[in-house]
């Protein structure tokens, strides 16, 4: 279904720094006149913003889970918000399509300018095992799953009488020196070791945190001297930190590391790996038949996307030259400079007026080491310690978006210096890629064009496929339906209804796209219902 317009639309996608800011920039850019006449939408997996430098918090309890994040509705008025996966990006068509909501109908956007903020993901694929074994540290549910795996760890320890077993449960290793992976093994660390007060069968020498990088030293992004400062604070803890090393397997109770130098692997038994490195381009920048360097948008000094009329592009997934000559870091305060930069450009497009080129450079850096401790370089002042603590705090609750938020998170930190902190564990079940559904007589289970989002097995009852008002086939107990939309890019090419009340055994598209991909015997028996079906129901091939 494509959307009817009448105004100019500028479509942004991505629900990051970059994306949210740049619909925040525009709002503010635009006069009474251009919003009447400018439709902004912004097209995010999820409705809120999350404020990573604060996200290793939520693993310690410092803060509570929902307080890191700020809810875009709140943040962008006149923004049009779509929480929806994007599917397709046609830059000649001008068009954008989205997954389905809860109906099964995908969703075109046309455009008159686009602009890409997908930022980047975690690359799974350069370690055996770690898609499958590690926990990766990106978004907000990560946090969430990583303190349940941290707490649950120390439940089992405190009753495992396995003394092997017991040292593989409070073993945690981190993958990545950079600010993310130190930030969140240092909170880590202090969680546990403030936690396993709470457990008798536990002593605080028994834990065991480990951080692997790669490269010669930590925060590598930041000074020398306050590296060093950094890593000998962390190594007082009690933390192990191995250098030059790489990460070369992950199983379900051990990693594998090594030297870059080589030598023998070395075995680490634990329970909980966290990875923080490598990133990845995001899969749709690669389909993009734009200009790329190492998987991220090439773009000039407005933010725009060479030879790719209204094609803008920023944030991680975006190189952007600095006046400087290097490429602006994936940080934060760039992105939110580059939002700026991107909608003061956008509306200077609309408005036949010169471009701005971008200019910022870099405020600092800084990188909280837990208990009151940190590191940071600001206007080139070098900060250490609990002064560095002091001005990691003040810089991020100003920057925080919001009055309510940063009231929030005050209180929190407010509450962490008087009170302990909460060991409890908060299960979120995963929602089942195979659910059982029912449908009433006469109820349409999905409509021809619809997207192909699941397969269904008839349980019990008897479903009609209608091609147009004509019923052309019905289908009984075990038989399969709605494979044909998820083999092929096309929509269902028939309306199901239920003929009688009926029961549904439903598996999702990635579900069903795994299976056929990796059980033996799947792809073939596929294959067969559909020859089947197209040869009994040849309307619908």
């Amino acid at each position: 279904m494509a959307q009817d317009r009448t105004s100019r639309r500028i479509v942004i996608l991505g629900g990051g720094f970059a994306g949210v800011e740049t619909a925040i920039a525009l709002e503010k850019g635009m006069s009474r006149h251009e919003r009447e006449t400018t439709e902004i939408v912004l097209v995010s997996e999820n409705n809120y913003l999350v404020f990573q430098p604060l996200l290793p918090e939520v693993i310690s309890g410092t803060l509570e889970t929902l307080h890191c994040i700020a809810p875009i509705r709140r943040l962008t008025r006149w923004t049009k918000l779509y929480t929806r996966r994007i599917e397709r990006i046609d830059l000649k068509a001008r068009q954008v399509q989205l997954a389905p909501g809860y109906l099964p109908k995908p969703l075109t956007l046309n455009y008159d300018h686009l602009v890409i903020a997908l930022g980047t993901q975690l690359n799974f694929d350069l370690v055996p095992g770690s898609r499958e074994h590690a926990l990766p540290f990106k978004y907000l549910e990560d946090a969430l799953r990583l303190r349940n795996r941290i707490v649950q760890a120390l439940e089992e320890a405190d009753n495992e009488p396995d003394p092997a077993e017991k040292q593989r449960l409070l073993t945690f290793l981190v993958a990545g020196g950079g600010f993310s992976g130190v930030e969140c093994l240092a909170e880590l660390n202090d969680f546990v070791q403030a936690a396993v007060h709470a457990y008798r069968n536990i002593r605080p020498e028994e834990i065991r945190c480990v951080l692997v990088q790669s490269g010669e030293r930590i925060l590598p992004e930041l000074d020398a001297g306050l590296a060093s400062y950094a890593q000998a604070i962390l190594e007082r803890r009690g933390i192990e930190i191995h250098l030059n090393t790489r990460m070369k397997a992950v199983s379900a109770d051990a990693v594998v590391i090594q030297a870059k130098t080589g030598g023998e692997p070395q075995q680490i038994p634990t329970r909980t790996v966290v990875t923080t490195v490598p990133a990845a381009p995001h899969p749709l920048i690669s389909q993009l038949e734009c200009p790329q360097e190492r998987g991220r948008i090439t773009v000039d000094e407005h933010l725009r996307v060479t030879d790719c009329d209204g094609l803008w592009s920023l944030g991680d997934c975006a190189a952007v030259p600095q006046k400087d000559g290097i490429t602006s870091p994936p940080t934060a305060q760039h992105a939110v400079r580059q939002a700026k930069t991107c909608a003061k450009n956008i509306l200077n497009s609309l408005r036949g007026k010169p471009l701005k080129p971008f200019l910022f450079t870099g405020l600092g850096k800084l990188a909280s080491l837990g208990q009151r401790a940190a590191v940071a370089e600001v206007m080139g002042i070098k900060l250490r310690g609990f002064l560095a603590w002091l001005a990691w705090r003040t810089i991020y609750l100003s920057k925080f978006p919001g009055w309510s938020g940063k009231m929030r998170v005050a209180i929190d930190w407010t509450a962490d210096i008087l009170l302990p902190r909460d060991i409890t564990q908060l299960r979120i079940r995963r929602d089942d890629a195979v659910h059982r559904e029912h449908f009433h007589t006469g109820e349409i289970i999905f409509d021809a064009g619809d997207f192909g989002d699941k397969l269904y097995v008839v349980v019990r009852g008897d479903v009609e496929i209608l091609k147009g008002a004509a019923i052309i086939a019905t289908l009984g107990e075990r038989e399969v339906f709605g494979e044909m939309a998820l083999v092929s890019d096309h929509g269902r090419s028939a309306t199901v209804r239920a003929k009688t009340d009926v029961d549904v055994v439903t598996v999702s598209r990635s579900a069903f796209q795994q299976l056929v991909n990796y059980l033996p015997g799947v792809s073939p028996a596929i294959e067969e219902i559909i020859q089947k079906h197209g040869a009994t129901l040849p309307e619908l091939t």
